[in-house]
């Protein structure tokens, strides 16, 4: 199941530069990140090819980083693509917590990864659905 790495830190110029330290040092990459600004503190969500070592690392280095369960679902890259994904989830009463997207470099697709409450009952709905979800290495290896 593929897992994204969430970091509790201070809202201060060189938090990025330091996380990126310690990942290059275990050669781990991002694949995805988000920053979600809260005035003095905030949250960096990374995606990388090696979630438990950069957790690990991360807590190691004095981070606050946890690890969180995703679902990251391939849609078409046109106009749409996301409002019928969102409603099947909508429609089978999944509540979305946190969600980012990206689109796949020469390609007409895109991945949805999102956050919810239930990821295996998520999965399989969009399976269902006829959507592709990611598996962790399929995700890591973008």
């Amino acid at each position: 199941m593929p897992k994204q790495i969430s970091v509790f830190a201070e809202n201060k110029p060189g938090k990025i530069k330091k996380i990126t330290i310690v990942l290059e040092k275990r050669n781990i990459n991002i694949r995805a990140i988000t920053i979600s600004d809260s005035g003095d503190y905030g949250i960096i969500k990374l995606l990388v090819d090696k979630p438990l070592e950069c957790c690990e690392a991360l807590m190691e280095e004095g981070f606050a980083a946890t690890l969180k369960d995703i679902v990251a679902v391939k849609i078409d890259d046109t106009p749409g693509s996301l409002r019928r994904a969102s409603s099947v989830l909508a429609d089978n009463d999944v509540n979305v917590d946190d969600a980012y997207g990206f689109i796949l470099q020469g390609t007409k697709e895109a991945v949805f990864v999102f956050q919810v409450e239930n990821v295996q009952r998520t999965e399989n709905i969009l399976k269902d659905q006829g959507y592709d979800v990611l598996t962790d290495n399929e995700l890591y290896l973008i």
